[in-house]
Formats: C-alpha cells, structure tokens, sequence
C-alpha cells in the first residue's frame, strides 16, 4: 500500500505529568477512503490530525454506519516498539464490518497502517510505567444520502493517544453495579461488533451505576436478564472454588483480545476454564458462601480491573476483602510483562514495529 505523508511545519508540545486516558492525540492520522465505484480504497494518507469535513447528509450520522478498535503499542526498556496481537484486532474488526454491511479492511492493510502511522509517532510513546500509545483505528460511512441502505464511501482512519490507567483506580479494586432493566445485547444482535450504538445504548445504565457510586455496569442477558455477559468496557471472569468462569461468544459478548490472551494464561497454567452461562443468582451466591475468590474485567484499554464489590436488586457482596487477589495481580504482572517485552512471550503475541535508521 502506498501512503502519502504530509508533514506538519510545527508540532504539538507533548504532554506533561498524568495522561489520562484519551485526552491527548498526536500530530498525525491515518486516513483512507473506500469508494465502490472507484473499485475500493484509495488515497491512503497520513496528515497532520484535525479536523474532518463531512456532508450533513453523510450516512453515518443518520443510519450509524460505524466500526472501530482498540489496540497499544509499548516501548521497551531497550527501546523497541511492540504492537500486541495487532491481527486478532484487523480480524475483528473485518468481523463487526461484515455485521455492519460495511467493507472489510483487509488485514494487511490494517496492520500496515498501523505500523507506519506508529513509526511517525515513535516519539509520542510514553515511557513510565504502566504508559502506552492508544491505537484507535475506526471506519464509518461518508456517502451523501438519507436513505436507509448500505453506504457507498467510506473513511477509515487511524488516530493515536499517549495514555496512562484507564480507571483511576488503576490496578485497584473497583465497584460493579449489575444491570437489571436494561439490555446491552441481544440473540441476533450487534452484542459482538464493536460498534458505537453498542456503547451509545449503554451509556444510560452507566449513568444510573455512577449516581450510586459505582464505576461500571455489568450486563445481563437480553432474554432472561438472567445470565452475566459482559462488564460496560471489559469482558469479565470469575474465579469460584479454583475455577475460572467466563461467559461464551455466541454473538452477544464481545471477543475481547485480552479475554482471549488470558484464558490462554490460565489454560497453560493449569486452570479449568468454563466458557459457559453463569446465572446472576448463582454467582451472588457464590460471593455470600465465599466461594467467589475473585473477580476481574479484562480489556484493551484497563488491561485488567478487580471486582471488589457486586450491586444487585440492593444486595451487595463483597469480593476477596475489596483486595486485589493474587491471580488478578499474576495475570496482570504477567500479561504487561509480556507487552512491554519484560518476559518472554512464549505465545508470538508481540510484533516489533521496526523503526529503519535514515
């Protein structure tokens, strides 16, 4: 693929002290555009990032034609540059497209992009610990029209964003309120895309967790709003009696690169793993016997966040004395580790972003 590069005469001054997450964006963007009758992509570019132009009647914002991803990239102590398990990312997000009637990007492209758009942003990788350089690529529908149909154009982009612990808890126990009138995902559904109307309908059940003081939502099943699936922003295991319970990928669970990249972990470590239904009532029982010995989310942007505290029909239950456990604290120190290319990576899960001398 042959990418254009526009230089910018002045760049931005990096950031100083805390970064957040998602409050800061480097100098530049990846952006191509899809067009059908122009036989696909074209004009692959990376400009200085700002703002983009769009017709008021581009689809995406009527219709909601829209896909994105998450992904890193680190530094190591030695200098290089590990992107982690970029293709599992290219792949689904190939997926959600495919949900969503949109082209797929194939999955070269997707990494390349990536990848040069990284090389021109090295400096932006932040270097203290538990820092890393955000990746979000996303596509969404350009075309001029207000009819409900597949669009014909396309933008997809690339932006980059020096970051630091997504929760301001950081690797500290956090408080989960369990959603019981709203659903995030239903059979049939979107539940597996990442798509913004997932995180849109969601947002109204976070809001109700927030103003008890809660910090995320944990959803039910869209049928029976009996069975645990998913954490607002995280996959979610449950370690009960030894054993490590997780809800299955049927279609209303996203398949979460770090859900995957963990029960890799436990499997080679000699845990059993249940990918199955978990009813809400059996797992608040398990926390009131004390059989619940921990609970995590896992995701991209939090890498891991422990569950300390389960809200739900006003009963509360406490997880593991509201302290890390030391599985959480092992996945954790062992999965950064392997990220940021502390420990070896025995599952070729790195990919080294190599930077050639001029």
């Amino acid at each position: 693929m042959e990418i254009k590069f526009e230089k910018r005469p002045v760049l931005k001054e990096k950031p100083q002290g805390p970064l957040g997450f998602g409050k800061y964006y480097t100098d530049y963007m990846f952006v191509t555009d899809y067009d059908e009758d122009q036989g696909g992509f074209h004009d692959a570019r990376i400009i200085p990032f700002g703002p983009i132009e769009m017709d008021p009647a581009s689809m995406v914002l009527h219709y909601a034609q829209e896909t994105f991803e998450g992904l890193k990239a680190y530094k190591t102590d030695d200098g290089r540059i590990l992107l982690f398990r970029p293709e599992r990312n290219a792949a689904r997000f190939a997926n959600s497209n495919d949900r969503m009637s949109m082209p797929k990007v194939p999955e070269d492209m997707f990494v390349e992009a990536i990848e040069e758009l990284v090389k021109i942003e090295k400096d932006w990788i932040p270097e203290n610990e538990g820092e890393s350089l955000y990746i979000r690529p996303y596509m969404f529908a350009t075309e001029a029209q207000v009819g409900v149909h597949p669009a014909k154009s396309y933008k997809f982009m690339i932006i980059l964003s020096p970051v630091g612990a997504y929760y301001p808890e950081g690797v500290n126990p956090i408080k989960i309120w369990v959603e019981d009138e709203y659903v995030r995902a239903a059979p049939g559904g979107t539940g597996f895309t990442k798509c913004g109307g997932n995180y849109a309908g969601s947002l109204k059940a976070q809001e109700k967790a927030e103003e008890q003081g809660y910090t995320q939502v944990l959803w039910l099943d869209g049928v029976n709003k009996k069975y645990v699936e998913e954490v607002g922003s995280m996959n979610v295991m449950f370690l009960i009696d030894g054993k490590i319970y997780t809800a299955p990928i049927e279609g209303t669970v996203l398949p979460g690169v770090t859900r995957d990249s963990m029960l890799n972990l436990l499997r080679d470590w000699g845990y059993e793993v249940h990918e199955e239904h978990l009813a809400i009532d059996d797992l608040m029982a398990a926390a009131k016997d004390g059989r619940l010995q921990e609970a995590f989310g896992t995701g991209t942007a939090a890498v891991i966040s422990p569950i300390g505290e389960l809200c739900y029909k006003g009963e509360k239950a406490t997880i593991n004395n509201f302290e890390t456990g030391p599985l959480t604290q092992k996945l954790y120190d062992t999965l950064t580790g392997i990220q940021w290319g502390k420990l070896e990576d025995p599952f070729g899960w790195t990919r080294e972003v190599v930077i050639e001398e001029a």
